[in-house]
């Protein structure tokens, strides 16, 4: 392949104790617990909403914050996380989750849908009011590096190419962007062909006013239709990677000409399409082989360096726990990744992926650079203890209760069984 060279003479805008690079659900995790820390914290995000996809990716469903028997698992950011996302807009909160804890035990799940659009304004006017300085439409183009450290970030926005100086980085761009180009090792995923737009309709709109419930005048009209475990992908449909611009170009066009072909026939007057994915609705992308790669083996154990438990989003009982050496790198001494950017491989890339998980790994990736910053050294060598401390007094559960753990976990096959 042809290279050419470029040298480029950069104003250095601003140095911050941290940078987030990417505004989805774990990037603002990470960058308001940052802020709350007392680090002086930049987030940048590529588009013009914070939440990714979350929001602008239409995958508005926060996942339970149970274990599907009645109990709470997750709490910390993930609980005010999942608050915020239905105080200004409708709710799908069940009822007995909706006082906290419920006294009888439930197979009601902890879960909830939410407006998209009004969650993505609830989280930046949380961060901006808690002192994190965002930076919309700015690409986060470049991290500096000097030997296995990253002096700052290069950014490319209306106003050029500026550099911003950090003390420490975290990648939550979904797809381990900032730590590919800092050369940390990485493992690229695959996605089935999904895609789901949404579409009000006059009779829909009839429905959501004789049930008094907003949100039933939205109806799915997806391009792929492929479900989380393949069902329904086509044998003449590729899988999607997503790391680069001619792959994730291609699934755009093609899923773009089949929404379009189903507005082809029709009463013009009687629908409209609402809603369109900002983002490709991709869920595993890149993420960096880490100190330690999970798996879904990893179903029930306990890790020395655990920095938050877990439930499973889509199996009852099922708890994991995430390491701090899943979202480290030894050499890299201040890049941190947090949320799908997680070493993780399988069904457990899936399980640390979903937005609770996110929003945890990011909540303990901003102490993870507190507490390196704190101690002069690298994200993976801090006192442990110290630092799994501050997670709990942030009401972060560290380990998961073994007493959550059913009787028969040790004959049971962890593997998820794909359609």
């Amino acid at each position: 392949m042809e290279h050419i060279s470029l040298t480029l003479n950069l104003p250095v805008k601003d140095s911050y104790d941290l940078i987030v690079s990417g505004g989805g659900i774990a990037g603002c995790a990470a960058a308001l617990e940052g802020a709350r820390l007392g680090l002086k914290t930049l987030l940048l995000e590529k588009s013009c909403y914070l939440g990714g996809l979350a929001t602008i990716g239409l995958v508005n469903y926060f996942e339970p914050l149970c274990n599907g028997r009645g109990t709470q698992v997750l709490r910390g950011l993930a609980e005010e996380f999942l608050l915020l996302s239905v105080k200004y807009g409708y709710d799908t909160l069940p009822a007995v989750w909706r006082n906290g804890q419920p006294e009888e035990k439930t197979e009601t799940r902890y879960q909830t849908e939410y407006d998209p659009y009004l969650y993505a304004m609830a989280l930046c006017d949380l961060l901006t009011d808690e002192g994190v300085t965002i930076l919309f439409d700015c690409i986060a183009a470049q991290p500096v590096m000097e030997g296995g450290v990253c002096r700052g970030v290069m950014t490319d926005s209306k106003s050029g190419f500026a550099f911003y100086g950090c003390r420490q980085l975290i990648d939550a761009t979904g797809d381990s962007e900032m730590a590919a180009k800092a050369g940390m090792p990485t493992v690229d995923g695959k996605n089935y062909f999904s895609y789901f737009p949404r579409s009000i309709t006059l009779e829909s709109c009839r429905a959501a006013v004789e049930s008094g419930r907003i949100n039933r005048a939205i109806r799915t009209t997806p391009g792929g239709a492929a479900n989380l475990y393949g069902g329904g992908q086509t044998e003449d449909m590729p899988l999607y990677y997503g790391a680069s611009a001619e792959n994730t170009s291609d699934y755009l066009i093609k899923n773009q000409k089949l929404v379009l072909s189903k507005f082809a026939d029709g009463d013009r007057q009687s629908r409209m399409l609402v809603m369109a994915p900002m983002m490709p609705q991709f869920r595993c992308i890149r993420r960096i082989a880490g100190d330690y790669t999970m798996t879904e083996d990893d179903a029930y154990r306990h890790f020395p360096d655990s920095v938050c438990a877990i439930n499973d989003f889509d199996r009852r009982d099922f708890l994991f726990e995430v390491p701090r050496s899943a979202l480290t790198r030894r050499g890299f001494a201040n890049i941190t990744a947090a949320g799908r950017c997680a070493s993780a491989e399988g069904y457990a890339w899936d399980a640390v992926r979903v937005i609770p998980a996110a929003v945890m790994t990011g909540q303990a990736s901003a102490h993870m650079a507190a507490r390196a910053i704190r101690e002069n050294k690298p994200v993976w060598d801090t006192d442990l203890a110290a630092l799994q401390n501050g997670l709990e007094e942030a009401t972060v559960a560290v380990h998961f209760d073994d007493a959550l753990v059913p009787p028969d976990a040790d004959s049971v096959d962890k593997r998820v069984k794909k359609l």
